[in-house]
């Protein structure tokens, strides 16, 4: 009988420490435009120095902050950026966080290693996650513009979204110019030292390298590292991911499809609601579109995997039951792994939780996915992690009832709420009420 998670997690992370992960050591998101990095995205981003980088590139991963929250783990403590997790696993002595699946990608011997590292060295990458800029054609509800220039044009032609009061990292209130520190024409030191460290030997130490944006397809630093990897076969034993929103006609897939032909390529993308409330809440999204470019993707066999990140966020509930059933027709006509879904559970901007929404509401929509769940819990092409995704998201909507720490008070997210759409709406040309009919009479109570 396969190894459950809560087995996993009891052979081995809580034989290391109660709050060991080893993301901490072997995982990294960098944002090479602004010089941020964090272990996975739960914990909030901090600054790499660039100063120091450019003589060390490791430093863009091991900086004094993850090495702080490493000996804080090998003793067993709980570092603050992870609470996402400790919500998680204080629901139960079952309930399964992801530092589990983020834990259990490598191997026994991985982990035990790391957990006996001496706190100050420099640790080789084995997945990681890096941006070359923010540039991308959407603008998504839960995005800012700090991962958007269309979010940017949006502040910048239509000022600052006003009266939010529970927004403490002001992500609708400035350009963000702290995200993009160089000009496109300038020589940014991070890209410059990411590009020195794969080209020493990260290529040669890395499993999986996935690259995001903003729109990474906009990026010419994708291409060119692209490039790399089809005029360096077998140079490197990294597998290369890149996410996209899909918001291209077929011409950029069929690029890209061209210029990877031999590599091994995972894509990502992100949905979580369907038609209408997508198109809504991804700005820029053409809903039939990205169907259509799903479907090209799946009948191309060039893929090494598809998968579907959905951002569970208040507004995605409504719909969410049917996108899942879409993604199970999707299975069935091209195996498991076209495509897989992962659900995260939103917890930036607070205001954007699921967990704002009144109790009746937020149960209605728990009874449908446990519905749903119910009905497709034993199908064959529905996999481990899928199932208990689903099943933490109903948990979380039944258990949980404040989205983190600094949030507990609902008025003001109920007023964040309410400004942020109105606002929302009266910039993209929306309209609220109309797309989300379940949640229109609370709506117009706020």
């Amino acid at each position: 009988m396969p190894e459950t998670d809560i087995d996993y997690r009891k052979r081995v992370l809580d034989t290391l420490s109660p709050s060991f992960c080893g993301a901490k050591w072997y995982n990294a998101t960098i944002w090479l435009g602004s010089g941020m990095t964090t272990s996975c995205h739960h914990p909030p981003a901090h600054l790499v120095e660039s100063d120091k980088v450019r003589a060390n590139p490791r430093l863009l991963h091991n900086t004094n902050q993850k090495k702080a929250d490493r000996a804080m783990m090998q003793a067993g403590h709980r570092p603050d950026g992870c609470e996402y997790c400790w919500k998680i696993e204080d629901m139960g002595r079952d309930a399964v966080s992801d530092r589990v699946y983020k834990s259990k990608i490598y191997s026994d011997e991985d982990l035990i290693a790391a957990k006996n590292l001496p706190v100050d060295e420099d640790v080789n990458l084995k997945t990681l996650e890096i941006a070359f800029d923010r540039t991308c054609q959407f603008a998504c509800s839960y995005c800012n513009p700090a991962f958007s220039t269309t979010w940017v044009k949006d502040i910048r032609n239509n000022g600052a979204y006003s009266k939010l009061i529970s927004d403490g990292r002001n992500h609708f209130t400035h350009k963000h110019d702290s995200a993009q520190l160089f000009k496109i024409t300038e020589s940014n030191p991070y890209v410059d030292a990411f590009f020195d460290w794969w080209e020493s030997d990260l290529h040669n130490t890395l499993d999986e390298l996935r690259i995001t944006g903003g729109e990474p397809l906009m990026s010419g630093h994708t291409w060119k590292l692209i490039d790399w990897f089809k005029n360096n076969p077998g140079r490197s034993r990294t597998r290369l991911a890149i996410n996209s929103n899909l918001g291209f006609e077929q011409d950029k897939l069929e690029q890209l499809l061209q210029a990877t032909q031999g590599i091994e390529l995972d894509l990502y993308t992100s949905n979580e609601a369907t038609w209408g409330p997508a198109e809504y809440i991804r700005d820029g999204l053409n809903y039939i579109q990205w169907q259509k470019n799903m479907d090209y993707l799946m009948q191309s066999n060039q893929l090494r995997g598809l998968h579907v990140m959905c951002t569970i966020n208040a507004t995605c509930l409504e719909t969410l039951p049917d996108f899942l059933t879409r993604m199970m027709h999707w299975k069935e006509r091209h195996g498991e792994q076209f495509p897989n879904f992962t659900l995260n559970i939103l917890r930036f901007p607070s205001f954007m939780s699921p967990l704002v929404l009144p109790d009746d509401i937020r149960t209605q929509f728990k009874d449908r996915l446990q519905k749903w769940l119910d009905y497709y819990t034993d199908h064959p092409q529905l996999q481990p992690h899928e199932r208990f995704h689903t099943q933490r998201l109903i948990d979380y909507l039944d258990v949980v009832k404040t989205p983190h720490s600094d949030a507990f008070d609902m008025p003001k997210l109920h007023n964040d709420f309410k400004q942020f759409h109105v606002q929302y709406d009266e910039r993209r040309g929306k309209n609220f009420v109309e797309e989300f009919p379940a949640l229109a009479e609370w709506y117009n109570t706020l």
